[in-house]
């Protein structure tokens, strides 16, 4: 059989059942892990591997720690140029706002992006899920919002469609065109607006090009009202509501992301008690983003407030060239434990299972559970508390997708 086998000499395994708390991670030490045809067929100590699995090929984990595949259900990866002068812009003393008034932020990276071509673009997100491999991401969200008109967010949801068909990974498409309102004399607010439901929601519905529909909700983006009207057109096309909100300022996020039934509602470096129980009532996922919030010196989300009222918490970086340029998402973890408050073993089910469960797939990944893919990450490390205590870049060993091994350090 194809991507079948028995991966064993495990020495702690996490497999982040779905179920119990958050910090319910399920360690088994000495285990095994059984999978056919690229899903797991059984987990458990390798002592009690069942005798009819016995003649799947065995494949040896050298003792190390082994953990579900890596998910970042947050990222912007498709962008063309950087932004380091804003970084020294920042140190000096620049808001995010002020950067964004004098011609920066989104608006610099829309002028760049719509420049490049299809095929560069590619290149760039081709890139990044090779060094996503290497750090044992197996799957990863990917927002447009960087186009920013009808031709070239359709452009860089485009390139997510060819990704997906190049890379191992699962990539999930996420329209996030209500970014910011374009600088467009053509073309004003009630416009632009009028141009996302009207035309481009119901052409990247009919087409397939995308899962999700996302909005920024905040002072010089837009406004809750038109949050709930864009994400009921995209409702009624399928496109399921995501929400970018409170990070700068709370404009009461919480409370509307419970509203519109988002799946995930993320930052929320500013969201309130109130805002909290509502998540938690609707059963939103939050987005824990640490890159965004020690990048633009914010006060970091307080994860302990959402966990503390059962609300699941994702862990994602939020990769852009602007806000977050850091892809590596076990340094999210790390800072998610110490900006956050997560424990370790909250930070890790907080970038598997909850965050497949942010991008509605922890049905078929997010935990090593039977009947879910084959995808984990071997690690050079005694166990997760010890990998984000003694945080180092190199300790993924093998990422393994579909039962498959994609990424071997050499």
């Amino acid at each position: 059989m194809r991507n079948s086998g028995v991966l064993g000499d495990i020495g702690y395994l996490a497999t982040c059942k779905d179920s119990g708390r958050q910090a319910d991670i399920y360690p088994i030490q000495d285990a095994a892990i059984a999978f056919e045809n690229g899903r797991i067929v059984w987990v458990g100590q390798e002592s009690n591997l069942p005798i009819e699995l016995g003649i799947l090929e065995r494949f040896s984990a050298g003792g190390r720690t082994v953990i579900p595949g890596l998910v970042d259900c947050h990222t912007h990866l498709a962008f063309s140029g950087w932004r380091a002068d804003e970084f020294r812009m920042r140190i000096e003393g620049k808001g995010y706002l002020d950067i964004a008034a004098a011609g920066g932020g989104i608006r610099k990276t829309m002028a760049q992006t719509r420049l490049a071509s299809e095929e560069d673009l590619l290149e760039h997100c081709l890139t990044y899920a090779q060094k996503y491999l290497q750090i044992g991401v197996t799957a990863i969200e990917c927002k447009t919002g960087y186009g920013l008109s009808l031709e070239a967010e359709l452009k860089l949801l485009r390139v997510y469609r060819q990704l997906a068909l190049k890379v191992p990974q699962n990539v999930v498409s996420t329209l996030l065109a209500a970014h910011i309102i374009p600088p467009d004399e053509k073309c004003n607010r009630e416009c632009y607006i009028k141009m996302i439901c009207e035309e481009l929601i119901p052409f990247v519905a009919s087409e397939n090009l995308a899962s999700f529909n996302d909005i920024f909700v905040e002072q010089g983006a837009y406004t809750a009202a038109e949050a709930d009207h864009i994400l009921s057109v995209g409702l009624t096309h399928g496109l399921i509501p995501k929400l970018h909100v409170d990070q700068l300022s709370d404009g009461g996020g919480g409370e509307l992301a419970a509203r519109v039934g988002a799946i995930s509602a993320d930052h929320l470096e500013f969201t309130t008690d109130k805002g909290i129980e509502a998540m938690s009532r609707a059963r939103v996922t939050a987005v824990c983003l640490p890159f965004a919030s020690l990048y633009l010196n914010q006060p970091p989300m307080k994860a302990r407030s959402f966990l503390d009222a059962g609300v699941n918490v994702a862990v994602a970086t939020d990769f852009n060239p602007g806000s977050a340029p850091c892809y590596d998402l076990p340094l999210a973890m790390m800072l998610a434990c110490t900006m956050s408050r997560m424990t370790p073993a909250e930070a890790v089910k907080g970038a598997t299972l909850m965050a497949s469960k942010a991008i509605g797939k922890d049905h078929d990944y997010g935990s090593i559970e039977i009947g879910k893919r084959a995808n984990f990450v071997e690690l050079e490390v005694p166990d997760v508390e010890h990998w984000l205590y003694h945080f180092r870049s190199d300790t993924c060993s093998k990422t393994w997708i579909d039962g498959s091994v994609f990424y071997k350090k050499n």
